[in-house]
């Protein structure tokens, strides 16, 4: 289904659809530069704070695979706008939480709100006309990837001069200004199938038999996903004890990361022109050697230790993110009437990976310090670059013998 609007009133509502991700993902991010702050104002231990992002991964995860199928059943306007608010109101309430119980039980809620934003994903190729659908996903993807890096650079600013309450207070109000502005330009969507809740949940079982290119792609992704959530779930700790550094510091490095989000719409339009599978191997290539490179840090005077770790960022993130759009363009292609799904199932396995990362993340720093982090990141890159490259020799086979595919 596509929709009539003319390209300035599409063009719009695009940006407005990127800004509405953006600001939507970066809830479950705003806490990762600031776990020390939450901490000590909350009493929490290290554990507790580890699970802090790790509830909010799972239950992203959990609310993309049994709330995103609904996109494809009811009005997808309607299901993003009722999310926008129940997202403001979970980060008004985790701005006045009190203790380890409340915080750690709000932030799996918090995460299941915050996938408003992969709803959005899949209006964008929807609303956008076919040969065009590829664009559309990258401009809403800059937004979405924009909000996961400064997310960090934001929260650790704001919350070093008026504390983590004020930053969640600010974050559900700027959630609460997005949902006016999705209500005033989303247009009515059309249903994409009949089938009910329950044969929608059972259809994607059906989806993932059906589709190993659609298997592989989430668990390249995902393995991906575990060395950039145990790296950014693990830096503010790391700076606080190595380098003394606050949050604001910690929220800066999002800044060299957020170079990554301008491979969004580039990684698309190079996935359509030399195949996704190669794309997805290039950019798990450079996310390993980019974390590879973090384990000459020892061998660096303190400074030049940090310009390291702003390098190596801007490096992983361009290999994520140019990734995470390739994956998607891969899988998009493979059933057009259940985007919603397959998006589902692709996030899935992502944010699987992300509350991994985070519970291994912390268990390594516990066990080996930040070096552990960083080898647990080398590991799950390298494994991600081998189930592309995998993937890559069974289409050359299949290229070759076409009767055996």
């Amino acid at each position: 289904m596509t929709t009539d609007l003319s390209p300035s009133v599409l063009l719009r509502t695009l940006l407005v659809l990127a800004a509405a991700a953006g600001f939507s993902v970066a809830s479950i991010y705003y806490a990762q530069p600031i776990l020390p702050m939450m901490g000590d104002t909350l009493h929490l231990s290290i554990g507790s704070i580890g699970l802090i992002p790790t509830l909010t991964q799972a239950g992203y995860a959990l609310g993309i695979l049994f709330l995103l199928p609904l996109g494809d059943r009811f009005d997808r306007r309607i299901i993003i706008l009722l999310k926008t608010l129940a997202l403001a109101l979970m980060l008004m309430l985790y701005s006045l939480s009190g203790g380890e119980h409340s915080v750690l039980v709000l932030s799996l809620l918090l995460g299941a709100s915050a996938t408003v934003a992969q709803d959005i994903v899949p209006a964008a190729a929807i609303l956008s006309a076919s040969g065009k659908q590829g664009k559309a996903v990258g401009m809403v993807m800059t937004g979405l990837l924009l909000g996961i890096l400064l997310s960090r650079t934001v929260s650790g600013v704001v919350s070093a001069a008026w504390g983590w309450r004020i930053m969640y207070q600010m974050a559900a109000l700027s959630i609460a200004l997005t949902g006016v502005a999705l209500w005033r330009v989303l247009p009515r969507f059309g249903s994409q199938t009949t089938l009910t809740y329950p044969m929608l949940v059972k259809s994607m079982v059906q989806l993932w038999a059906r589709h190993p290119a659609l298997r592989r792609a989430a668990f390249a992704q995902g393995l991906l996903s575990v060395g950039f959530s145990a790296f950014w779930s693990m830096l503010a700790v790391m700076l606080s004890q190595q380098f003394h550094l606050g949050s604001a510091v910690a929220g800066a490095f999002g800044i060299a990361g957020a170079a990554g989000a301008l491979a969004a719409p580039l990684s698309g339009s190079l996935a359509d022109k030399v195949g996704s599978n190669r794309v997805t191997q290039y950019a798990a290539g450079l996310t390993t050697v980019s974390f590879g490179l973090m384990l000459f840090m020892p061998l660096l005077p303190g400074v030049w230790q940090l310009g390291l770790i702003a390098l190596c960022a801007i490096g992983f993130d361009l290999g994520m993110q140019s990734s995470l759009v390739a994956h998607q363009t891969l899988v998009y292609k493979l059933d057009p009437q259940a985007r919603g799904r397959l998006n589902a199932l692709l996030f899935t396995g992502v944010f699987i990976g992300m509350a991994l990362g985070s519970v291994l993340g912390s268990a390594m720093w516990g066990e080996f310090g930040w070096p552990g982090v960083i080898v647990l990141s080398v590991i799950a890159s390298l494994a991600s670059l081998i189930v592309r490259m995998v993937e890559r020799r069974r289409l050359h086979l299949q290229d070759l013998n076409p009767t055996r595919g």
